[in-house]
């Protein structure tokens, strides 16, 4: 919050705070202070203290209430001192009161959208209707070529064993340990070795497998499944999906009826970075 002392000093403005006025008595049209006759009222005062940091809103009620003052009569004090307007501020204005409407009405909607029962059955649709997550324990071989992987694939063919050959020919960090790579989930690992592990049955190997490492030989160790989630456990990621399905149904029906025309003509996308504000 800006200091009043160092600008107000000196200045004199019509205050007309009242000890004897109860809380309970204001209102948002309450005008706490006037500057050249412009008022500030306790409604401006809120909209200050919504906006402000949350270390601020903690603040006692005297010094956060007689800082909000203080800063909008120095901001009221600013702005007169500009003896015109910039052509800019009408747009900024446009695009301030679009972007409060626009979060007003998101705010609404995900206020809204979230019930128990919802929760519940969205829930129950999700996890309870299907299987557990899948987890793989597996070993790896990675080398550089195609024909090393084939060289160590007829080893392996023939019997040699798979932690032996990690530990003597893998590149990966893995290869001290015989190539073992822990457990992991769907997502853990590039796509191309997800999908060859999906398919595999425990005990069995498969290779090469090229990924942007290299070329892999694969050993599926094991395999689980894990646990369903408890609903509590779920239950603020469900809330938070079915917040944001309610916005994005609400935008996409307000798109379908509504009048939306984009130019087609061609723009140099490098005109945002050509042009500002003070542009004519």
């Amino acid at each position: 919050m800006v200091n009043s002392h160092s600008i107000l000093h000196g200045m004199v403005f019509a205050a007309i705070f009242s000890s004897s006025l109860a809380a309970e008595e204001a209102n948002i049209n309450t005008v706490v202070a006037t500057v050249s006759g412009t008022e500030i009222t306790i409604g401006h005062m809120l909209d200050v203290k919504r906006q402000l940091p949350e270390q601020y809103q903690s603040l006692e009620a005297s010094v956060l209430f007689s800082g909000i003052v203080d800063q909008l009569l120095q901001q009221e004090l600013l702005a007169n001192s500009r003896t015109e307007d910039p052509i800019w501020l009408d747009i900024a204005m446009q695009n301030q009161r679009r972007n409060l409407l626009s979060s007003l009405v998101i705010d609404e909607l995900r206020a809204n959208a979230v019930t128990e029962g919802l929760l519940k059955s969205t829930y129950a649709t999700k996890y309870q209707t299907s299987s557990g997550e899948q987890e793989y324990k597996a070993s790896h071989i990675l080398v550089e070529t195609e024909q090393k992987a084939e060289d160590l694939l007829t080893l392996l063919n023939g019997g040699t064993n798979f932690n032996g050959l990690a530990i003597e020919h893998s590149t990966g960090p893995s290869a001290p340990s015989g190539g073992d790579l822990g457990w992991f989930g769907k997502g853990q690992m590039v796509a191309p070795f997800e999908t060859a592990i999906m398919g595999m049955e425990v005990g069995t190997y498969t290779g090469p497998v090229k990924t942007q490492f290299g070329y892999h030989l694969i050993f599926l160790n094991d395999r689980r499944e894990l646990p369903l989630p408890q609903f509590e456990d779920v239950r603020g990621e469900i809330e938070v999906e079915i917040q944001n399905a309610a916005v994005e149904a609400h935008l996409r029906e307000l798109m379908e009826n509504s009048d939306i025309v984009v130019r087609a003509i061609e723009i140099d996308p490098s005109i945002l970075s050509i042009l500002d504000l003070t542009s004519k």
